[in-house]
């Protein structure tokens, strides 16, 4: 394969070109180290042109019915002369690493929109279900001129905290029903959401939502709010019959024309950028240290020792840290 010119895909990127937009994401996402090279310098060369956009994570339990809610949040944002683009990170495959779920199988109304991208990436070992490149996939977006970028995490019962880490706002999505629903949901997943939305309002599930919203907006006062200059709205919507779709987007809009102006999301977006350098560095540091001959060699015994209970996994990595340090000073 020919490794593209970043300049060159920078420029088409920043025509809009989908093609370009999605050879630029497949390079940020490949672990090859010429890949890695040429994606660096395409980021830097669009970093100017990036954070236009209002970044909404959105998570929920399998079930709650994530893509359903996406696709008509999104064809409804479109309607409002927006252009979205959805990274969906899919549970990954243990054998192949690959996707198991097809996002634009499960959003082909939206897939077909000229004003959308949808973006499938397997969350791969990445705790919160966010694949480690979502963050760069994310500013190629918005050079291409995306200014609504959705992040939909896995959620299946890892840190999705994570995606904190890369939005404005944190959309949480919950099944109609309280009682043993509410009592079971993290309270740091909770206390990180700025909206709360109970979706399945429809049908013969429409009291029982109504009333799980009502349990959830009262046990959010009692954990207070996140963040002092919003009250998190906690509302029901049904992503099957549109109900509660615009209001949905008009929270959205809300929360961005109250926190822009005090510099709360700036300040949001600059802590995020420490937080991802430090990421880099620590996925870069243990990428350096499997990589050591030397550590290799000591690998597979200390593994086995820790795996028999002969020594602690601590003394373990303390060893190995030193058989690097030692041989790398």
């Amino acid at each position: 394969m020919t490794l593209p010119d970043p300049e060159a895909l920078a420029g088409r990127i920043r025509a809009g070109d989908r093609r370009a937009l999605a050879q630029g994401i497949t390079l940020v996402e490949s672990t090859r180290v010429d890949h890695r090279a040429v994606a660096d310098t395409l980021l830097q060369i669009l970093l100017p042109n990036a954070g236009g956009s209002i970044r909404i994570g959105i998570t929920g339990v399998p079930g709650v019915g994530k893509s359903t809610f996406i696709e008509a949040f999104g064809l409804h944002v479109i309607g409002r002369d927006h252009r979205v683009a959805v990274l969906a990170v899919d549970p990954s495959s243990k054998r192949s690493g690959g996707s198991i779920l097809g996002d634009k199988t499960r959003m082909p109304e939206l897939s077909r929109n000229d004003a959308a991208f949808i973006r499938p990436s397997p969350a791969g070992e990445t705790l919160g279900g966010v694949a480690r490149r979502t963050r760069e996939a994310m500013l190629l977006c918005e050079a291409a001129g995306f200014d609504v970028i959705v992040v939909e995490t896995v959620g299946v019962g890892q840190s999705e905290t994570a995606v904190a880490d890369l939005t404005d706002l944190f959309v949480l999505l919950l099944l109609p029903g309280g009682g043993d629903e509410l009592q079971g949901l993290k309270r740091g997943i909770v206390e990180m959401a700025d909206i709360v939305l109970v979706n399945k309002d429809d049908g013969e599930l429409s009291d029982v939502a109504q009333r799980a919203a009502s349990e959830y907006r009262a046990a959010l006062h009692l954990l207070g709010a996140g963040t002092p200059e919003w009250p998190v709205p906690v509302a029901t919507c049904s992503a099957l019959t549109g109900k509660g779709i615009d209001e949905a987007w008009i929270w959205v809009e809300t929360f961005r024309a109250t926190l822009e102006p005090t510099g709360a999301i700036a300040a949001r977006r600059a802590a995020q950028a420490r937080a991802w350098m430090w990421s880099e560095i620590r996925e870069g540091l243990t990428e350096t240290l499997v990589a050591s001959p030397h550590v290799a060699a000591c690998l597979p015994a200390l593994e086995a020792d820790v795996a028999a209970g002969r020594i602690t996994p601590a003394a373990a990595a303390r060893t190995l840290l030193e058989t690097f340090i030692g041989k790398s000073g």
